[in-house]
């Protein structure tokens, strides 16, 4: 009798330990492998939520647009459409030269101390994907994805009025 008690706990254990395992595992997966969908959350594609300018005002964000006499040095410089991330606006400016982007810049970023600390780490790591990528379909920051996904969203529109596509 005594046995078969045990035999029921040990079981038990192990179902406990691999369903705690299956958790871990299934928390810890990266579903974004191949970029498709980075920076569409939280809006339909082509919809860019309004930036919050003030206190009860909200105004329609621009559209991306091409930076005056860029092409004066072979270089096109088009800036994103401003997208607020939920703890301020965040705004990306590309470079482009011979079809290809040569750099990726924020011109605007939330500026509360959390989302500070947290933009100092990840606006670099996007940049470098970016460029590395040679579009705005890269992988969230771990840790950042709020700004992830709007600063791919503004790069993405920057892209789209320079014509180079995703």
């Amino acid at each position: 009798m005594v046995k078969r008690s045990e035999g029921r706990m040990r079981r038990i254990a192990l179902v406990m330990v691999a369903t705690v395992a299956a958790v871990v595992l299934l928390f810890s997966y990266r579903t974004s492998t191949s970029g498709s969908g980075v920076g569409t959350a939280g809006a339909p594609p082509g919809i860019v939520k309004p930036v919050l300018t003030g206190p009860g005002t909200a105004q329609p964000t621009p559209p991306a647009t091409a930076s005056a006499g860029a092409t004066d040095s072979g270089i096109l410089t088009v800036n994103g459409t401003t997208v607020d991330n939920g703890y301020g606006p965040v705004q990306v400016q590309v470079q482009i030269s011979s079809g290809r982007i040569v750099d990726a810049t924020t011109l605007a970023l939330p500026r509360d101390g959390h989302s500070e600390r947290i933009n100092s780490y990840a606006v670099p790591q996007l940049r470098e994907e970016v460029l590395r990528a040679q579009s705005a379909h890269v992988d969230a920051i771990s840790g950042a994805t709020d700004t992830s996904m709007a600063y791919t969203r503004s790069l993405q529109a920057a892209l789209d009025a320079a014509h180079l596509g995703s």
